[in-house]
């Protein structure tokens, strides 16, 4: 028998839903890391719903949200799961959902279907996976963890990428700030620089870790210092930190990252770091 069932609380969601998501935890790595974030800092998110759908005792199917934003999605056992998902959220007003392919565009046509509303792609993205970071030319310049008096130009950088990357889902100033503001004074995550002359010139952040992984990104350079491989350099260095346990407690067996499918040149070099994409993922919008 299937039922769905709400939930508030981060720790019991994890619980209950984390053999479903560590069955694959790099396409998972980004709900598990959200859920992994509130369950640990409750303040950054104080508005979140949680929805499982059990199938006799077993979680076949599970989602996440942090109004106003988007509902994330976990990769469902079947499409009789994903409906009664479907079903469960239906009180709520989803600017969208975020997801792998193809249950995201699965969950898309149902809510459409369901509401009426236009299901449309406002972004495909690649979800990457790295465990060794291969070799690189050096690239001049130095790795520096930032500090709260990176603050002012960490958020003007951190909106720009918004504005540039994530288009209708950039994060907005208020929300930058709460995001920044936790990343520089958190244990289990942070914001990276590379520096050339004592000045930065790219910008990397790190956080929601998984059991045996964590998330990179954003990653940004201004415009005008593009093409001189300061990001590739940042984020191969915090990567290889990052698995060998020097930023955060704990060695991790995996990196995880999300790219832009219509940016080719960020996709290879993330390749070339060693970063390999395991999925696509997209961002539907409901209009």
């Amino acid at each position: 028998m299937i039922e769905a069932v709400h939930l508030d609380d981060a720790a019991e969601f994890l619980a209950e839903a984390e053999p479903l998501l560590l069955a694959d935890e790099a396409r998972h790595n980004l709900i598990l890391g959200i859920a992994g974030t509130i369950r640990d800092s409750p303040d950054l998110y104080p508005v979140r719903s949680f929805w499982l759908v059990r199938d006799t005792g077993e979680v076949v199917a599970a989602a996440l949200r942090t109004p106003p934003y988007n509902l994330i999605l976990a990769r469902p056992r079947s499409e009789e799961a994903l409906a009664a998902l479907c079903e469960a959220v239906a009180g709520e007003e989803l600017p969208g959902v975020v997801g792998t392919e193809p249950e995201v565009e699965m969950f898309g046509e149902l809510w459409s279907r369901r509401t009426g509303v236009t299901a449309r792609t406002n972004m495909r993205q690649g979800v990457y996976v790295l465990e060794q970071v291969e070799p690189l030319p050096t690239v001049p310049g130095s790795f520096r963890v930032a500090t709260k008096g990176d603050r002012e130009l960490a958020l003007r950088w951190w909106i720009a990428f918004g504005e540039e990357v994530l288009h209708e889902g950039g994060p907005g100033r208020e929300r930058a700030e709460a995001t920044l503001d936790h990343r520089l004074s958190s244990s289990s995550a942070g914001i990276v620089l590379w520096e050339v002359d004592g000045a930065s010139v790219s910008l990397a952040g790190w956080g929601g870790p998984t059991p045996n992984g964590i998330r990179v990104g954003p990653v940004y350079t201004p415009p005008e210092l593009r093409g001189r491989g300061y990001a590739t350099a940042l984020t191969a260095e915090v990567s290889q930190r990052l698995l060998d346990g020097r930023l955060f407690a704990g060695a991790r067996r995996f990196c995880f990252l999300y790219t832009d499918l219509a940016n080719p040149t960020s996709n290879a070099i993330y390749e070339r770091i060693g970063y390999e994409r395991i999925a696509e993922a997209a961002e539907i919008v409901f209009d």
